[in-house]
């Protein structure tokens, strides 16, 4: 019989209260990037380096953690758009390649990420997510999927002469397109059920 702690995933179940959650994270792990790179003018070199010990930090201590805890999830999720956002903004503004080379250089580092994780492990799947290898690909894959995030949506900004609210409105008209695409897949095998709790 095998160890129950060590068979169930460390993510939590994908559900409305999950996306409520996300985008609250996502405002808070954003706004954090900013003050700290912007704000207190430490540039976006600094502020990526000074997030990206935190986030290496909440990493370790969410894989060495044995079994799924709220807190510890959400926080790493924190940690994961502080960097993003901050390197999203080096790769677009500081390297000089602009919107779109830094969001081509970021979609590279996701799929490349993506395709490391499928080669080594043999599967992408959610429900695997227990086990230090395992966990190292997703919240590698995590963090380029939040930055890849942050980078399109200031390029949307940028492009949409309506500002944030624009941008934001257009965001929200997209989410059930792409909802429903993954509702119509399955993209790693049957559906997880895991915990949204500790």
């Amino acid at each position: 019989m095998q160890d129950t702690d060590s068979t169930l995933a460390k993510v939590p179940q994908v559900t409305l209260l999950f996306w409520v959650i996300k985008v609250a994270a996502t405002t808070l792990g954003e706004t954090a990037g900013d003050a700290v790179s912007m704000s207190l003018n430490l540039g976006y070199l600094v502020g990526t380096a000074i997030f990206a010990a935190i986030f290496l930090v909440a990493v370790f201590f969410q894989i060495r953690t044995r079994r799924f805890h709220a807190g510890l999830y959400w926080t790493t999720i924190v940690a994961t758009t502080t960097v993003g956002t901050t390197l999203a903004d080096f790769a677009d503004r500081s390297l000089g390649i602009g919107y779109a080379g830094g969001s081509a250089l970021l979609l590279i580092l996701l799929v490349l990420s993506l395709i490391a994780w499928q080669l080594t492990l043999g599967s992408i799947a959610i429900e695997t997510v227990n086990r230090p290898k395992v966990e190292a690909f997703y919240w590698t894959t995590i963090m380029f999927s939040q930055t890849l995030g942050t980078a399109l949506g200031d390029w949307t900004v940028d492009q949409i002469s309506s500002g944030y609210l624009g941008a934001g409105s257009f965001s929200a008209r997209c989410w059930p397109w792409s909802r429903w695409s993954i509702l119509c897949r399955r993209i790693s095998g049957p559906r997880f059920s895991g915990p949204l709790s500790s």
